[in-house]
């Protein structure tokens, strides 16, 4: 692993044995709740789905090889704004590689990209064309995983994408490409926002603020034509699901994370029931996120405690002063990668009054997850975007 020089230093995971035999004891102690009959996912995830999990976890989950996996990547923390940044650090054998900073979202990690990495960073020895290559900077928002806890209030998104624009710096980078979904698409689009010199585009699988939160009005659907106006409703309809029946989890993290953190802290079931319940509702039942990488996701809460500055982030949104605004002006060329079975539909109207909107590619496979469930097809979608901008525009 090569020094990066001052204000840098190296990081290897090497997680105690004492550790897991608390986390094995845990698991073997489990106090189960009761559970309604018949009622499949209504009221949460079903206790047998849960039940298998644990089991799972406990008798076939590799820690160990999970572990031996992360630390085959060159990590590295540094010190940025009061906080303990946490990053990967892949850099191209192709010497023009593009720089690619990919930021994950709740409640995943950077283990999120471990399917796109390979292909990004190396797509000769993948099959694809060395001109296609990035050095992947991958870190982890403060407070998440290996970045927390943060130890002070105010880390929204706009903060850490102030962090992470000084992270590139530090890394000698002045030009450079972005990529995100969940809160890595807000932080990813903010820092197209913020430092358009800097961020030579912006590519997202979430877009945020491009969907319809409210009834469409007559006269909006009466100016689109047929298909976006079938897809505003869906868009609609989705929403108002959403908010009936998914928004909870939400609600409970903008208001009262710390009174949740008490729980989700002190079980490792409970924790795996509320970050398990998101993996597999929000990915693509015909693309479902592999258990293991679900488990190691997982893992990375568990054993660095920050499962409640994870949530913080969604209080910080809720309470900041531009929170309820409509979206800053972007001029910074922007893709979206739309994915069926995401939470949310999109809507390139709505998107492109805020966003210079130059790709927009809608897939017909994938969710909320798409580096983790339809790896190949993320990994096509940021290539193609890359290639059509201008060659000089990365350095």
């Amino acid at each position: 692993m090569g020094d990066l020089g001052q204000g840098f230093r190296e990081f290897r995971l090497d997680v105690g044995e004492g550790e897991l035999d608390d986390l094995r004891g845990r698991l073997e102690r489990v106090r189960w709740p009761d559970e309604l009959s018949g009622v499949g996912w209504a009221y949460g995830i079903p206790l047998s789905e849960v039940r298998e999990l644990v089991r799972y976890w406990r008798e076939e989950y590799d820690w160990r090889a999970a572990e031996a996996r992360i630390n085959e990547w060159p990590q590295y923390t540094t010190e940025i704004d009061g906080a303990t940044v946490h990053f990967a650090y892949l850099r191209s054998p192709e010497p023009r590689a593009t720089p690619l900073l990919m930021t994950h979202g709740w409640p995943g990690s950077f283990v999120e990209f471990q399917r796109v990495a390979g292909p990004l960073t190396d797509p000769r020895a993948h099959g694809g064309d060395p001109a296609d290559a990035f050095h992947l900077v991958l870190p982890h928002i403060p407070g998440f995983a290996l970045s927390g806890p943060t130890t002070e209030p105010g880390w929204e998104f706009k903060r850490v994408a102030r962090a992470f624009g000084t992270l590139m710096e530090r890394l000698g980078y002045e030009r450079y490409g972005v990529q995100g979904g969940d809160w890595g698409a807000a932080v990813s689009r903010e820092l197209g926002r913020a430092r358009p010199g800097n961020v030579v585009g912006v590519h997202l699988n979430l877009l945020p603020g491009a969907g319809a939160t409210s009834e469409p009005p007559p006269e909006e659907l009466a100016a689109l034509d047929p298909a976006e106006r079938e897809r505003t409703l869906a868009s609609w309809e989705r929403y108002r699901v959403w908010a009936r029946e998914r928004q909870g989890y939400a609600d409970i993290q903008s208001t009262r994370p710390q009174t949740l953190a008490y729980a989700l802290n002190d079980s490792p079931v409970g924790q795996l029931a509320w970050i398990g319940e998101k993996f597999a509702e929000w990915s693509d039942p015909r693309t479902p996120v592999d258990r293991d990488r679900m488990l190691t996701n997982v893992m990375l809460y568990w054993l660095t405690g920050t499962v409640g500055s994870a949530a913080r982030i969604y209080y910080e949104r809720a309470h900041a002063d531009h929170h309820g605004q409509p979206p800053e002006v972007s001029k910074t060329p922007t893709a979206l990668a739309d994915f069926p079975r995401d939470n949310f539909i999109p809507l390139r109207h709505i998107a492109e009054r805020t966003d210079r909107i130059v790709r927009w590619t809608s897939y017909d496979r994938g969710g909320h997850f798409p580096a983790m469930e339809v790896p190949e097809s993320l990994v096509e979608d940021v290539r193609a975007f890359f290639r059509q901008l201008s060659p000089e525009s990365a350095s």
